[in-house]
Parts: C-alpha cells; sequence; structure tokens
C-alpha cells in the first residue's frame, strides 16, 4: 500500500512541494498505521507496522526514516552527541537533518555537494573547505560509495576531526574482496555492477576499513543485532573511526 500511494502522489504532486510539506503529507497516513506493534525511535510513532519498500527494507511511513536512520539515531543519541560538539554530516536524510537541526545543544553542519539533499553547507568530500581538527564527530554514511577518489576523501575526513574525535561510516557491504571498476561508467551499467546508477564500487567492510586505517584512523567493525521493535536489521555494520 505504502509504494502504491508514494507512487501516485509523486505522479500528482512536484517534487519541491512534496518536500517542503513532507511532514504534513505524511501525518495522513498515521490512522492507516498506528498501533502498538512497533515504534519508531526518531518520530515517537507507535504503529501496527512499518511500511517495506521494495528492495524490502522498512521504512516509518510517518517520518520517512530508512531502518538504517533509526539505528544511526538510535546511537547518536546513546553515544555519540554531546554538549558543545560540532558534528559534519554528509548527505543527511531528510528526517535527521530536521531533528538534528532542532537541537541547541551542539552546532550542527549539514552537508551536500550535489544540493540533492537537505543542507547548509556544500562541502566536497575530497577538498573539504573548512580548517584542521575542526569536527568532534562525522557522520559520512552511504557516501564513499558514490566517491571515486575515495583514499583522498578519507584523508580530508581525517584530516577536519579533531584528535579524539568519531567518524561513523556506513555504505552497502559485500563479503569478500571490495568490488570497483572505473571503465564502468554508465548509469546502466553501474546499476547492473554496484547495485546503483550512480555508485562506482561495492565495499567488503574488512576492505572499507583497510583504507581508512591507511589514512591513519582507528577503526573497529560493529555488527548490530536485529530489533523488531524498532524496525532495525540484522547483521548491520557500521565502522567506527577514532583519530
Amino acid at each position: 500500500m505504502y509504494n502504491l500511494l508514494k507512487s501516485i502522489v509523486k505522479n500528482i504532486v512536484p517534487n519541491t512541494i512534496l518536500v517542503e510539506n513532507e511532514e504534513r503529507f505524511r501525518r495522513l497516513l498515521i490512522p492507516l498505521y498506528k498501533g502498538k506493534n512497533h515504534e519508531c525511535n526518531i518520530c515517537k510513532t507507535k504503529l501496527k507496522h512499518f511500511a517495506k519498500l521494495n528492495n524490502q527494507d522498512t521504512i516509518c511511513p510517518i517520518c520517512g526514516s530508512l531502518s538504517r536512520t533509526r539505528r544511526l539515531y538510535m546511537l547518536l543519541e546513546k553515544e555519540f552527541l554531546k554538549l558543545g560538539f560540532l558534528v559534519l554530516d554528509f548527505s543527511p536524510s531528510r528526517i535527521l537533518y530536521r531533528k538534528l537541526k532542532k537541537r541547541k545543544d551542539f552546532l550542527y553542519f549539514p552537508t551536500d555537494f550535489e544540493d540533492a539533499f537537505l543542507s547548509d553547507y556544500h562541502y566536497d568530500i575530497t577538498n573539504i573547505d573548512t580548517e584542521d581538527n575542526k569536527f568532534d564527530l562525522i557522520i559520512c554514511y552511504h557516501i564513499l560509495e558514490h566517491i571515486v577518489e575515495d583514499k583522498q576523501a578519507m584523508k580530508e575526513l581525517y584530516r577536519v576531526l579533531k584528535k579524539g574525535g568519531t567518524l561513523l561510516i556506513q555504505t552497502p557491504f559485500k563479503e569478500g574482496e571490495a568490488y570497483e571498476d572505473y571503465t564502468i561508467i554508465s548509469p546502466e551499467e553501474r546499476l547492473k555492477h554496484f547495485g546503483q546508477e550512480d555508485h562506482v564500487r561495492i565495499y567488503s567492510a574488512s576492505e572499507l576499513e583497510k583504507r581508512l586505517k591507511e589514512a591513519a584512523f582507528q577503526t573497529e567493525i560493529k555488527t548490530f543485532e536485529a530489533d523488531i521493535y524498532f524496525g532495525l536489521k540484522k547483521d548491520e555494520k557500521i565502522i567506527i573511526c577514532k583519530k
């Protein structure tokens, strides 16, 4: 039902209007999904069930959070957001942008280079236009698989992170070796080989960790259990990096 409603609305309403009024549109879905079986930890809505997307991920129909966004927000709240922090967030989801933007206990720097996401800054991740050792926390979720010069991006992330700071990294992961081929440039071929039209590789967690270590980060791969109540996936991996 969710995918059908989304398709109908997107065909009728211009995207700019959808984004500007997303929260109002989504609230109309509350009567269809409200229940007691699940809860979105971001918008706090209790649900009969999460909506399932065509890729089998679950989305909160009321705020639009994906399972990885809900996990990230849970970790930020429990472990990583602290008073007075400077937080750099690359291409944040719309719900995370809106949620963190309202906070007054830290300084939030949401950035997107190509204006595809809500943001206030436009940093090139391979040449971040700011001073060394600036940010206490950097969120880099589903970014590096888009970047040809990923090792240069990692060097820049290390440069602008404060000593003792934390970088949270996630991309799609595969087993075995990373797969990349820079002769594959058409959207159709990238979709076929890498799973999305604008991806340039698929990492394995171990290969991404190796590259991050080469950029001088201390790293830990954390693997998380499923949480059915909050709609969180089994075996989700996040690489936690320290400087």
